[in-house]
């Protein structure tokens, strides 16, 4: 079945059509999930927020052509998570880190490229909460600063604050690991 078809049979409220959806996709929104939660029980609850609400939602999906499913599917879940994060107050709960430099050296893209994809992903996650929001949505979700402001009630400053002191942050721990695991 193809995405067309399967959207219209989940829209239908064909069962066979929703189990065929989560299959083909849990895998993707999970990943979404733990980019923004960084736990995977709760993770695991934001995926099942998400599908429900995802399936109590698809008269508001328009079909747009190939992909246009997942991508309504990606939103949906990046809007759970920071919904989530909302109304824990997690991102006012964000530790300084002391040790960012004002100004810093980012790493070669030939260095990023050497290191293990796992390693730069557990580099993202290790940043605090409002720093690895941010960076994702700006990253990941190509969200502009205003758009971010918007999305999590800050000033467009503060985003732009934040992301700088992620990647200060991701740079030094770059860095770091290229220092220890030989070149």
């Amino acid at each position: 079945m193809d995405e067309q078809q399967l959207a219209e049979k989940c829209r239908q409220g064909d069962n066979r059509a929703r189990k065929e959806l989560y299959e083909l996709y849990a895998g993707r929104m999970l990943t979404i999930c733990l980019r923004y939660s960084n736990d995977r029980d709760t993770a695991q609850d934001l995926l099942h927020d998400g599908f429900i609400k995802i399936f109590h939602s698809f008269e508001k999906f328009t079909w747009r052509g190939e992909g246009s499913l997942r991508a309504w599917m990606e939103r949906v879940f990046v809007n759970e998570a920071l919904q989530w994060l909302r109304k824990n107050d997690v991102l006012n709960k964000t530790t300084a880190i002391e040790d960012v430099q004002e100004v810093f050296d980012q790493p070669d893209e030939e260095d990023i490229e050497m290191i293990p994809h796992h390693v730069l992903l557990q580099f993202i996650n290790e940043l605090p909460t409002g720093y690895r929001t941010i960076f994702n949505l700006y990253t990941f979700e190509n969200k502009s600063h205003k758009e971010i402001a918007d999305l999590l009630n800050i000033n467009e400053k503060s985003s732009s604050s934040q992301l700088f002191r992620a990647k200060g942050t991701l740079a030094k721990k770059i860095k770091e690991w290229l220092l220890t695991n030989d070149r």
